[in-house]
């Protein structure tokens, strides 16, 4: 039998992620516990949801935690298995575009959700460079929501991105649509101590929820900017069916899950 404590809290992001997914969502995920999240919620509340990867895999149906997007056991099972086109014009076209979430992370993340995957430091001159957009920026720019994953630290949440990679909310309620951007924009950030949520009318990050053993002073403590956290509640630990489906059913060998 699971006890409240049981769990690590790379499974309650996993969780918490999974969640977050709606029956009949269309899910673009990449390498990682996004793919764990991916495969959780069509055991947990999202039966009906189709799980995609940029390298042209569309309704895996993952029998077996891929290791990459690149790793074969992403096309078990699909309906379509063709290349980066076809993934990206499933997150573009008109019939399916809307009903898209992309699963994303970063290095940094600011209040209103954009997202720096690029350089820590000057662009030119940076301390540290990463593998940059990849499809990140096109994710975040045309699907119908992201669910963003952070670790909880004061240096990825930060007042001023060292760069922009992929756009959130961008400076505010019209900063999409000023920049001819579709609807969209994330929806929420899953780090491994709360889940950060958008208010609807400013845009801006606020607390949504604190995990078990967690206070709102720690998560505070360990961001750049302040936020409000009017309406944050207690989330919920992961039931015991929750964990197994994730243990048992997901990721047996531990491949992701450590």
């Amino acid at each position: 039998m699971f006890t409240e404590t049981n769990y690590t809290s790379r499974e309650m992001m996993a969780v918490a992620a999974a969640r977050e997914i709606r029956d009949g969502d269309i899910v673009f995920c990449g390498t990682g516990i996004s793919m764990l999240a991916a495969m959780a919620a069509k055991h947990i509340s999202a039966p009906n949801s189709v799980i995609f990867f940029e390298t042209g895999a569309i309704d895996s149906q993952l029998e077996e935690v891929p290791l990459a997007v690149g790793d074969s056991r992403v096309m078990f099972a699909t309906s379509v298995n063709g290349g980066l086109a076809d993934a990206f014009a499933t997150m573009q076209n008109r019939f399916t575009g809307r009903q898209v979430v992309g699963i994303m992370g970063a290095a940094q993340v600011d209040i209103y959700g954009n997202l720096n995957s690029t350089v820590i430091g000057d662009y030119h001159q940076p301390a540290v460079r990463f593998s940059g957009s990849g499809g990140a920026c096109d994710v975040a720019s045309f699907v119908s929501r992201t669910i963003i994953f952070m670790q909880h630290a004061r240096r990825k949440f930060v007042p001023k991105l060292d760069y922009l990679t992929s756009p959130g909310w961008l400076d505010g309620p019209d900063g999409r649509k000023k920049a001819g951007l579709p609807d969209g924009g994330p929806s929420c950030v899953i780090t491994n101590m709360a889940i950060m949520g958008f208010d609807p009318d400013t845009k801006r990050m606020v607390l949504k929820g604190c995990f078990p053993g967690v206070t709102e002073t720690e998560v505070l403590d360990n961001m750049g900017f302040a936020v409000d956290t009017s309406q944050a509640t207690q989330i919920p630990p992961p039931s015991a069916e929750e964990l197994s489906i994730l243990r048992d059913r997901c990721d047996p060998q531990r491949l992701i899950l450590g």
